[in-house]
């Protein structure tokens, strides 16, 4: 719910009512991972999905209906043997749809939906399954733990789900969590389903060259915070680089020891220059990142690790490089190169082999530790 925040917020200021779907559990083989939603308007108007296409249709009548009677329902949608024509994916695997009508004058949803838009970081706790009373009761806890809102049940069970929110908060995951429903920390008979929106990602180039306007154009695509970092003053500029968020005329390293960076943080360095490139990546393979890279002829990185050695950088240091940066793709021109670069980056958050699909045997969809969601064997389609 909370990724439709920008067009919910405008139906909010409008005084629009709607209902959304949010995907709150996936087994096997799913095109969308808990938290993607579909909502509908008063108007009938449709934003967002829950299964790239599979399912809208069905899941659009439970948001109509819902507009009309009031009602949160969960339902599950399922790939059927016996009627392979019916409601259900054709990818195999099951989600479970939760359809809560929300009224524009919702305190909680409105003030959830406006803290997303404004790239705040907050979790939407929700009961996803439980009592009929509690079904639909909202939470919307902020980093401090302070929460609004409530779930309608014991005063207790407002005060657990907005700790095991906020924990979920701090690490950025969307998922659910069993309690009580007299709010004991013990799985119980109340499934909470709690979306956390945190801030983007980062992601920032350093070397202001073609291919990184390519790569910051395909980041901000991917959904990243992007910045552009170089030392010199003549190719760093909003011209070059117009949808960068951040342009930094500095030397690399020392940006990078002074800026915020976390588990989420991606590196490429595209300046292939040992002068930029030793110092930079002596600090950033000491960092606690999700991808360092580096452009640069194999000749380049020999000579690279050879430097990088001399500065101290162990194997294991080493074995977290990434470099010649990017999956072979054959791609010549910058677009081409950023599109490598950028396949290699999803690969590695989501644990994909980088192989072709066809004829592969390999899995599909990963969960975010890289295993496979497909159950016992591979799929053949999405």
């Amino acid at each position: 719910m909370l990724d439709l925040a920008n067009q919910l917020n405008r139906w909010f200021e409008e005084g629009r009512d709607f209902a959304v779907a949010t995907v709150v559990a996936v087994d096997g083989s799913a095109p969308r991972e808990p938290g993607a939603a579909l909502a509908v308007d008063s108007h009938g108007t449709a934003i967002g999905s829950v299964s790239g296409g599979c399912v809208e249709g069905a899941v659009y009548e439970l948001c109509v209906q819902a507009l009309q009677d009031g009602r949160t329902v969960r339902e599950r949608f399922g790939y059927s043997d016996e009627d392979a024509f019916a409601v259900g994916l054709t990818c195999g695997g099951v989600i479970d749809v939760l359809v809560t009508p929300v009224r524009a004058d919702t305190p909680v949803f409105r003030a959830g939906v406006s803290s997303a838009d404004r790239g705040e970081a907050a979790a939407l706790a929700r009961v996803a399954r439980g009592p009929a009373g509690l079904l639909g009761g909202a939470l919307l806890v902020h980093p401090d733990g302070s929460y609004e809102g409530g779930l309608g049940g014991h005063p207790e069970l407002d005060r657990t789900a907005a700790a095991q929110a906020r924990a979920m908060l701090d690490t950025g995951r969307t998922g659910t969590v069993e309690i009580a429903e007299d709010g004991s920390g013990c799985p119980g008979g109340v499934t909470l389903f709690v979306e956390s929106k945190v801030p983007p990602p980062r992601m920032i180039v350093f070397g202001a060259v073609d291919f990184a306007t390519a790569l910051v154009r395909v980041g901000k695509f991917l959904g990243y915070h992007v910045t552009v970092c170089d030392a010199r003053p003549v190719f760093a500029t909003r011209v070059r680089f117009p949808e960068a968020d951040d342009l930094v005329v500095d030397w690399p390293h020392r940006y990078l020891r002074r800026t915020p960076t976390d588990e989420r943080t991606v590196l490429c360095v595209l300046t292939h220059d040992a002068k930029f490139d030793v110092p930079l990546l002596e600090t950033a393979l000491r960092l606690p990142v999700a991808f360092v890279g580096a452009m640069g002829s194999r000749r380049t990185h020999e000579d690279r690790d050879r430097r990088l050695r001399e500065v101290g950088l162990t194997d294991g240091d080493l074995a977290r490089l990434r470099s010649p940066i990017g999956l072979d793709l054959g791609g010549r021109t910058p677009e081409e190169t950023a599109l490598s670069i950028a396949a290699e980056i999803v690969a590695a958050r989501r644990g994909g082999t980088g192989v072709p699909l066809t004829g592969s045997g390999t899995f599909i969809h990963h969960d975010v530790d890289g295993r496979q969601q497909d159950g016992a064997r591979p799929r053949a389609a999405a």
